[in-house]
């Protein structure tokens, strides 16, 4: 019954909220050609709100929203400069693509002009991107999307990410989706002795817009993980009373149960190619916790680690042939490292810390495993180099910071801190730049950023 509900709930979260991506866009009309300044300082580029070719509100808001997002979208990887968006008020607004003011914007040093076209037509919205060249006047990126106008958003994410790609050779995180765990509905757990509140697993956009409720047991639902292709979510749930590992295909709308049985079993961690989990459970009812392999379907279960203590929080290497994970065996949690096959001895990565917890593993081309440090009364994040053993420190008591996870791309960070009172999710650059608040309606914690 459990089961048909969830999955009756999330076909209705799908319809409602998933919009099918446009569709791809059209061949460029030009051959791209990469942007550059005068000097040595990256291209200065000016993003202003599109161009709606109708007069109609929706078409004007779109135009409106597209070139907001996309200034967003573009000024996030910090790859170029940006003419500010409230000096654009002095260039007078094109009313299509041949009557762009070049010369009024080379006066504010620009030397890219990212703008476009907004068209509606019936249930359909045609958008056209353009990226120009103001010295040479000529465009050097050009695409055109078409599809639904129910998420705008989309269409500035997909051009942000392409142009990154032309212009940049860089994957950008643009389309990319979060996932994280809330207590924001403020229901309680029935049939418990003490007050224990709901927690259920929410996804967004990178950047924390377009939150949205993918779990609706009323229990606690923890430690969501993307599958490697962004499809489906896996994440610790107590809704048949012991923790168990489900996985919720969000765009099926269908759930599956991985694992059964009276066990508790936690924390699962997809391998790259997403065939198997690695988890935690304490089944052999000794006291202790070891790490096990399973089959993507439940099946194949292998004991990973066999030492009498505490193993948990595993997380695999880009490889596929390498986890890292948390265990007590030598006093407090540190990190070490295992061959996923289980052969030879696990390897002590923090050897300085007094006390670490809940690493990642980075994509490629980095080589790292950031982690939870404990730094005095609260925990920081720090991040350390697997090929040199050198450990930088990416965040500095300003509340307790915890459950770092990478992005895509390697080149940020999203993790828990109360540095703004309760639970909330934040994003950092992999230098401990450019900190941001993403969440901030009732607690929010354990974030994972699909790949």
């Amino acid at each position: 019954m459990t089961k048909t509900i969830l999955a009756t709930m999330l076909a209705v979260f799908v319809s409602q909220q998933q919009t099918p991506p446009p569709q791809q866009p059209q061949q460029p009309t030009e051959v791209a050609t990469a942007i550059t300044s005068e000097g040595t300082q990256p291209p200065r580029l000016a993003v202003p709100d599109f161009i709606a070719l109708s007069t109609d509100a929706e078409t004007i808001a779109i135009a409106k929203i597209i070139g907001q997002v996309l200034w967003d979208d573009l000024n996030y990887e910090r790859e170029f400069l940006f003419i500010p968006r409230d000096v654009y008020a002095t260039i007078p607004k094109a009313s299509s693509l041949a009557e762009i003011p070049f010369d009024r914007w080379r006066e504010l040093n620009a030397d890219g002009l990212v703008t476009g076209t907004v068209q509606k037509t019936g249930n359909l919205l045609r958008v056209e991107v353009r990226l120009f060249n103001v010295r040479g006047r000529q465009s050097v990126f050009g695409k055109v999307y078409s599809g639904s106008p129910a998420n705008p958003r989309s269409y500035a994410h997909m051009a942000a990410d392409e142009i990154y790609q032309t212009q940049r050779a860089l994957k950008g995180v643009s389309q990319t989706k979060l996932t994280f765990v809330s207590d924001r509905d403020g229901e309680a757990i029935g049939g418990t002795v003490e007050r224990r509140d709901v927690k259920e697993v929410y996804i967004s956009d990178y950047d924390g817009e377009r939150q949205q409720r993918v779990t609706v047991g009323r229990t606690l639902n923890v430690f969501p993980r993307w599958s490697p292709n962004g499809r489906s979510i896996a994440y610790t749930s107590y809704r048949r009373g012991t923790p168990n590992i489900f996985v919720s295909n969000i765009y099926e709308a269908t759930l599956e149960e991985v694992t059964k049985g009276t066990a508790e079993n936690w924390l699962p961690a997809w391998s790259p190619d997403g065939t198997k989990f690695c988890f935690a459970s304490p089944r052999e009812g000794k006291g202790y916790t070891n790490l096990y392999l399973v089959n993507r379907d439940g099946s194949g279960l292998l004991k990973l680690t066999d030492n009498p203590s505490i193993n948990t929080s595993p997380t695999w290497s880009p490889s596929g042939t390498q986890i890292a994970f948390v265990s007590d065996r030598t006093g407090a949690p540190q990190i070490y490292v295992i061959s996923s096959d289980g052969v030879g001895q696990a390897q002590r990565i923090t050897t300085s810390e007094g006390y670490a917890d809940k690493p990642t593993w980075s994509s490629l081309p980095y080589n790292e495993i950031a982690y939870t440090a404990r730094t005095g009364p609260g925990n920081d994040i720090k991040i350390v180099d697997m090929a040199t053993r050198t450990v930088r420190q990416l965040t500095f008591g300003e509340g307790t910071n915890e459950s770092p996870v990478f992005s895509p791309n390697g080149r940020h960070i999203a993790f828990t801190s109360t540095r703004s009172g309760k639970k909330q999710i934040f994003t950092i650059t992999r230098d401990g730049r450019d900190v941001r608040q993403l969440t901030k309606t009732g607690n929010n914690e354990q974030p994972d950023w699909a790949r």
